[in-house]
């Protein structure tokens, strides 16, 4: 009986031994692929767990930076905060969005565990994953230009580095760029994931 679910039956209403065997490696075929795509929702959970600490870090890291020169005239204060510079601020702002955007994809990660078969979500989530890595690098790759410039400066545009004399502050920018490379890395994996999240479907 063909598209019945059931192993073909003999005269006598007996299994086949070929029919049996062959339902038996199917069976277990399908639990070993659930297990995989099931191991692949793990992963992908715990990698948007470490992507989320990284763009909060580098966000709260950025945002909170600022110093203040012990010296200063009547009229003139030396201080630099990270919002002196449009492009720290963008910095601070798309980490901030890929980290609400990462939380909010959590639970739909936690059901691809539960449910393997799901599809279509895993599309969603190839979807925003690549929208997010395309913000985020541009955020990071724009302010290491910052950063770079600040502590290298740039003579011919008369820039002057700032290091020298807001050493704490730059330290504190480059620090802060750590966790959102890091956030990019677990982007791209996570990618990488879903696609072979819907190789298997």
């Amino acid at each position: 009986m063909e598209g019945s679910g059931k192993a073909p039956v003999s005269e006598h209403g007996e299994t086949s031994p070929k029919a049996a065997a062959a339902l038996e490696v199917a069976s277990a075929s399908g639990g070993r692929s659930r297990a995989a795509s099931r191991g692949l929702a793990v992963l992908d959970l715990i990698l948007r767990i470490v992507a989320v600490i990284g763009t909060v870090g580098s966000a709260i890291a950025m945002g909170t930076t600022n110093q203040t020169l012990p010296f200063f005239t009547q009229f003139l204060r030396f201080k630099a905060q990270y919002d002196d510079l449009p492009t720290l601020t963008f910095f601070v702002v798309v980490n901030s969005i890929v980290a609400a955007y990462l939380v909010l994809s959590i639970p739909l990660s936690i059901v691809h565990i539960m449910r393997s078969r799901a599809k279509y979500s895993w599309l969603v989530l190839v979807f925003f994953d690549a929208a997010m890595l395309a913000l985020v690098t541009s955020a990071a790759s724009a302010a290491t230009a910052i950063v770079y410039l600040a502590h290298k400066g740039n003579a011919r545009a008369n820039w002057f580095a700032i290091c020298q004399q807001f050493d704490a502050f730059c330290e504190r920018i480059s620090g802060s760029l750590i966790g959102s490379f890091a956030a990019m890395a677990m982007l791209v994996l996570l990618i990488v994931l879903s696609a072979a999240a819907l190789a298997r479907r």
